[in-house]
């Protein structure tokens, strides 16, 4: 269920939608709470805390600030902000008014997400390259909100995941660290090409660094930065697909496997079974099933 309606007071012009998910959509999908535009008409601050909300807008006009966190950031036009409600915040307008395109959303392990989030560099203030596309994704949101669609929270749902794929691709601090330093963003390109031509080997933090000429500590933190993981993890992620691959598609023993990739069977074993909850025998089993 959801209202659309339109309020012109002293302060703001805005249209909304207050949008109440049906019960499987609040325990189980990201669900739209609000979504809608403003206009502000006077200056004005807004100010809440404790909400079981998220909360991402993008200024359209204008300019304002935004106080979250302990912080104030200065807002201008194109400039975008996540946050979670939980935490206090307040928004205020500038000299020059300004519109808003917004939404309010909430799900399940949102705030792993927003961890996850801010773990990569994601900062509640970032000015993206492409607006537009947030802009369009609040519009569909909009509609798909205000229509009769019967799988509408579905929809939702989706819209909400695209919010948050552009989020990560925007807001991350990395980017503007590539930016200042061109010949590091190819010989990172070209360690990661490095490490997937050659996960089956023994290959140490130390070894990688003195290949590449490149200072382990910051190798270890660009490469986390870019990926979003560390070199160790992506190893062993790459290390755990090839066992799953052999399992799957070989008759391979797992001793096999793990003196392919130059590991012992046991701790590859518990890697594996940490990865995809089931040992390695189970999975080959559950893949197989009755084929000949």
């Amino acid at each position: 269920m959801q209202t659309d309606f339109f309020t012109d007071s002293s302060l703001v012009s805005s249209t909304r939608i207050l949008y109440t998910p049906s019960l499987f959509a609040r325990s189980s999908l990201f669900h739209l709470q609000e979504t809608g535009t403003l206009q502000a008409l006077h200056p004005h601050a807004s100010a809440r805390s404790g909400l079981a909300s998220f909360l991402f807008f993008i200024v359209d006009s204008g300019n304002g600030t935004l106080t979250y966190g302990g912080k104030s950031y200065d807002l201008a036009e194109g400039d975008c902000v996540f946050i979670d409600c939980r935490s206090g915040y307040e928004h205020r307008t500038g000299k020059a008014l300004w519109t808003l395109s917004w939404c309010h959303f909430y799900g399940p392990n949102l705030k792993s997400i927003y961890t996850k989030y801010e773990e990569r560099g994601g900062k509640p203030v970032f000015h993206p390259e492409d607006g537009e596309r947030y802009r369009r994704l609040l519009k569909e949101l909009y509609e798909i909100a205000g229509s009769a669609d019967y799988v509408r929270d579905m929809k939702i749902h989706e819209k909400l995941s695209s919010l948050f794929i552009f989020l990560m691709e925007d807001a991350w601090e990395a980017k503007d660290e590539r930016e200042e330093e061109p010949l590091f963003s190819e010989n990172i390109q070209e360690i990661k090409e490095y490490l997937d031509r050659n996960f089956r080997s023994k290959i140490s933090l130390d070894s990688l660094a003195g290949k590449f000429f490149i200072n382990k500590f910051y190798l270890s933190r660009i490469f986390k930065e870019r990926y979003g993981t560390t070199i160790g993890t992506y190893l062993l992620q790459a290390r755990v697909t090839y066992a799953k691959q052999q399992l799957r598609f070989t008759d391979r023993t797992l001793g096999e496997i793990a003196e392919d990739l130059q590991m012992e069977m046991n701790y590859l074993s518990r890697i594996f079974k940490k990865a995809e909850g089931v040992s390695p025998s189970v999975y080959r089993k559950q893949w197989r099933g009755s084929e000949k």
